[in-house]
């Protein structure tokens, strides 16, 4: 388990922003197990292994919530996309990141995603993407719980940026008939914990007694929602379409992105 400071958001350097309204767009969610897409102008989510195939073998780019290929995780973009985008022209890519990736897992996304000729990318907290999906209330404190298949992240949102987190490489693809999904249920409680233990005030009770959001894959197992529940002895909240639910709020951003006026100061990267 990862513990990350309590920061506070800062926003970087204001520039102008570009004309971005004119240009196509792409929402993507670099998963460990699953690489999610959405092209603006097209209809629905692109859901592919997140695997690269150099020579006879296959690999893994991304594992547990990092980026450990970078021109690897650029052949997978371009085999999975390249296709599907015009052959010219500019577009805005917003990249999903981990709440604890920081300043590193951003930068190699930046440069994988090259290869699909971006006019600029963005990069917003995942937890983030999961609240815009369901347009959750970013004035209140959320909790937002993210069950991947190798990585399960915690993320407490105040006014939209994340202001604690915690993960644990641990996912649905670890349970098996000698791990029951008690191991994730009673880690993720650990970690709410000691979030409540250590924040002085009082945004992570009152998010937890509003109801946890909960997305990924583990979102669709009963075996796992119910044990949380009861585990955190407060309400939980499955997303729907959780497995899909980080890409789709990363498309509404994308959009939102897209017909921001000109010449408005804003920063490249949404606040963690």
């Amino acid at each position: 388990m990862t513990t990350a400071p309590r920061p506070r958001a800062v926003a970087g350097p204001s520039r102008p922003w570009p004309l971005y309204r004119h240009c196509s767009g792409i929402a993507l969610d670099l998963g460990s197990a699953r690489t999610r897409a959405w092209i603006s102008g097209r209809k629905g989510v692109l859901d592919a292994p997140t695997v690269t195939f150099p020579g006879d073998g296959v690999v893994y780019p991304v594992q547990r919530g990092s980026i450990v290929d970078i021109p690897g995780t650029g052949r997978m973009l371009d085999r999975l996309l390249g296709h599907r985008l015009p052959r010219f022209g500019r577009r805005l890519i917003v990249v999903t990141a981990p709440a604890l990736g920081g300043i590193v897992f951003r930068a190699q996304a930046r440069t994988a995603v090259e290869v699909l000729r971006p006019s600029a990318v963005l990069t917003v907290p995942t937890a983030r993407a999961v609240a815009m999906a369901t347009d959750a209330d970013l004035t209140r404190p959320l909790l937002v719980v993210d069950i991947g298949a190798h990585l399960t992240e915690v993320t407490l949102l105040t006014d939209g940026a994340v202001t604690d987190a915690r993960h644990t490489v641990l996912g649905t693809s670890d349970l098996d008939g000698l791990t029951p999904p008690t191991r994730i249920t009673d880690t993720i409680g650990t970690m709410v914990t000691a979030m409540l233990e250590q924040d002085p005030t009082s945004q992570t009770l009152d998010a937890l007694r509003a109801g946890a959001l909960l997305a990924g894959g583990g979102a669709l197992r009963p075996d796992i929602t119910y044990r949380l529940a009861d585990r955190l002895n407060a309400p939980v909240r499955p997303v729907p379409a959780p497995h899909t639910a980080a890409v789709r709020g990363a498309a509404k951003l994308l959009e939102a992105a897209r017909r921001h006026p000109s010449g408005t100061p804003e920063p490249a990267t949404l606040p963690h």
